[in-house]
């Protein structure tokens, strides 16, 4: 029987380590920006349809782990690739979108806009899976985000009380947009601004410019 020799063992080994960690530090494949960027434009209108149609102060109930920020990510990786917080970023949103749609009534004037918003992040969640080998995805997750992971699809009756938070669909929304700007920054910002992309100071710029251009307008 032929055998390796203990270099080429090896040299195959580190190459098959070399491919893995390719996998996982690899940068947002082309094909993802089109569906998010599709999903970004809804959210754009978010302000409108999260906050104008709600009454003031209007919140829902969600899980502590769905109140997803740009720092929760500055803390997560350290311990873990950016790939790994794709995936907790579509469970974080998947269970962010149907909760805001489980409080719409049929004819509330944000249910069609929420049901598209939901649609058009189905869509982008299966051209991720797609783009992706299925190894990545039975890979075994770093320690803490297998924790969030594991309290994201605990039965509700099972969550604790302490672990419930209040937050307003416009706050879970601008949280979902920001991430996915962070997460996905290939799609969405120049070379020298990505890190800019997962600060919140970029953001707050931002929104006061918006603020300005519309009284301007105004």
């Amino acid at each position: 029987m032929f055998q390796l020799s203990t270099p080429v063992c090896l040299l195959g080994g580190l190459f098959g380590l070399l491919l893995l960690v390719s996998v996982q530090m690899a940068q947002t494949p082309a094909s993802m920006c089109t569906p998010l960027k599709t999903l970004n434009y809804s959210l754009s209108h978010r302000q409108q349809y999260m906050k104008h149609n709600f009454p003031i102060n209007y919140t829902i109930r969600v899980h502590s782990y769905e109140v997803f920020k740009l720092s929760n990510i500055s803390t997560m990786r350290l311990q873990a690739e950016d790939l790994v917080l794709q995936r907790l970023w579509f469970l974080v949103n998947q269970g962010v979108l149907k909760k805001i749609i489980r409080v719409l009534p049929e004819k509330h004037p944000s249910r069609s806009y929420a049901s598209e918003l939901e649609r058009r992040f189905k869509d982008a969640e299966g051209v991720f899976v797609q783009s992706h080998p299925a190894e990545v995805f039975q890979q075994e997750l770093p320690e803490t985000i297998q924790e969030a992971w594991d309290h994201l699809t605990e039965e509700p009756d099972r969550v604790l009380e302490s672990r419930w938070r209040f937050a307003t669909p416009k706050a879970l929304l601008d949280n979902f947009c920001h991430t996915m700007h962070c997460l996905f920054s290939e799609c969405f910002c120049s070379r020298e601004q990505q890190q800019n992309c997962c600060s919140a100071s970029y953001w707050r710029k931002g929104k006061k410019k918006k603020n300005e251009a519309e009284r301007t307008a105004g």
